[in-house]
């Protein structure tokens, strides 16, 4: 089973944002970005995409699936 690793914590700490306001910025709780942030949910493409945006980072930055 893949297990997802994420770099959203480094990316939203480098844009001076709490996990509240880019749950804001992409219409999520801020739990699910804790989750995400943890590897503990895997995002809908377009919730990644929109978290991606608003990091100003690639999808490919910001998610990595392993074993």
């Amino acid at each position: 089973m893949s297990k997802l690793r994420t770099t959203i914590a480094e990316q939203r700490i480098k844009k001076n944002m709490t996990q509240t306001e880019l749950a804001e910025a992409v219409g999520v709780r801020r739990e699910t970005i804790g989750r995400l942030e943890k590897g503990q949910y895997n995002p809908s493409l377009k919730l990644a995409m929109d978290i991606a945006n608003i990091l100003e980072a690639s999808v490919y930055d910001l998610f990595e699936f392993y074993e």
